[in-house]
């Protein structure tokens, strides 16, 4: 019995759900082309620009520039700073996958492979992969740049790891945010818009660069109760970062930051995965 596979207007079969046995195994299949998606970023480097420079700039606009006005008690800004930059770094992995997969799309490389044995599921895995390979880079980075600017990890490597893993499944959240964006639109254009217009603010509706306690009720209740406030808390209180203890009228994510930022993780995958990839089956049946 053969793969069951779809057919394009053109008769060129695209293998859908079993891609093994058209004679390549799945693995090789993602490998394959997460090799593909990163030889891009080897031959055009100013791909990293998003993770690199861009982070930087936030770190040092915001430490020496905005810094001095802004004061966290019981730490210094910068410390305070960092875990707030890199979950918005992570938070835009939904960006560099909606745009690499909607590129792919608009461009037909996707429709190139429809000649293939490759399964849908291969090219989406694929390019969730590349995506969490690119925002970890930006990670390293700013690491780096933290250590130079004063920022450390001091509760140990093991609760430093945790903050690490923490970012990497709160990334992969966000990768479903990119696949259903990436698909549902039609350019890179309105995925640059839409997404710049939806997640963008999100991020700075948070606790990643003020602190929620001295905002107004109905803004801070928004704000605490955002995703990313809760990963940014997480991320401060595993590696030292978070100063004097919260107030105790905080919301509960706050309150239990570590437990919240996985079940919002979990939770979110589960609800967009299904629609993410319902909206890539769809596109590619065009």
């Amino acid at each position: 019995m053969t793969a069951p596979t779809t057919t394009t207007a053109a008769g060129r079969p695209f293998h859908a759900e079993h891609p093994s046995a058209a004679g390549t195994s799945p693995v090789r299949q993602v490998s394959a082309l997460v090799r593909r998606n990163l030889t891009h970023i080897k031959r055009q480097p100013e791909m990293l620009t998003d993770v690199t420079i861009q982070p930087v700039m936030f770190v040092l606009l915001f430490a020496f520039v905005f810094g001095g006005s802004i004061v966290v008690p019981g730490v210094d800004y910068k410390e305070w700073l960092l875990p707030g930059i890199m979950a918005q770094t992570m938070t835009f992995s939904a960006f560099i996958v909606a745009i690499g997969l909607n590129t792919d799309l608009g461009k037909g490389i996707v429709d190139r492979f429809r000649s293939l044995p490759i399964g849908r599921s291969s090219v989406v895995v694929a390019r969730s992969v590349s995506s969490l390979i690119h925002s970890m880079i930006g990670i390293v980075v700013m690491s780096v740049t933290g250590l130079f600017v004063g920022w450390g990890i001091h509760h140990g490597v093991l609760r430093g790891l945790a903050g690490y893993g923490l970012l990497l499944l709160f990334g992969f959240a966000m990768i479903w945010v990119g696949i259903l964006f990436g698909s549902a639109l039609r350019s890179v254009e309105a995925v640059q818009g839409v997404m710049f217009t939806t997640v963008f603010p999100i991020t700075f509706l948070s606790n990643a660069f003020a602190r929620t306690d001295v905002m107004p009720d109905w803004l801070r209740f928004l704000a605490e109760w955002n995703p990313i406030s809760s990963l940014v808390q997480a991320l401060r209180e595993l590696w030292g970062n978070d100063g004097i203890p919260l107030p105790a009228d905080s919301a509960l994510p706050l309150q239990h930051p570590v437990l919240t930022t996985v079940i919002w993780s979990v939770g979110l995958s589960a609800v967009l995965a299904p629609l993410a990839v319902r909206a890539f089956v769809g596109r590619t049946r065009d």
